[in-house]
């Protein structure tokens, strides 16, 4: 069972890759899937924030919990070939 310190470890993990590219894997339940790529915001105690540029001028946000990567909701890829 997952404790205040596993979500802290991920926080930090996280924290340390601000402004990097990120691809984001999130389960959307029933076998289904989103893939998508953008820039790791800004940290928060609570959530973290993805800018996704979705093309044609349009640019979103996307907030996540710590919980999510710990479930695996929500899988990040952080990899130089991204960059």
């Amino acid at each position: 069972m997952a404790n205040n310190e596993t979500l802290m470890q991920i926080r930090r993990s996280i924290e340390g890759s601000v402004g990097q590219k990120v691809q984001l894997r999130t389960n959307k339940g029933r076998k289904k899937s989103l893939i998508s790529q953008g820039v790791l915001d800004s940290v928060y105690p609570a959530v973290f924030i993805v800018r996704v540029d979705d093309g044609l001028l349009s640019e979103r946000k996307l907030s996540y919990s710590y919980s999510d990567v710990l479930t695996e909701t929500v899988e990040l890829t952080f990899s130089p070939a991204l960059m």
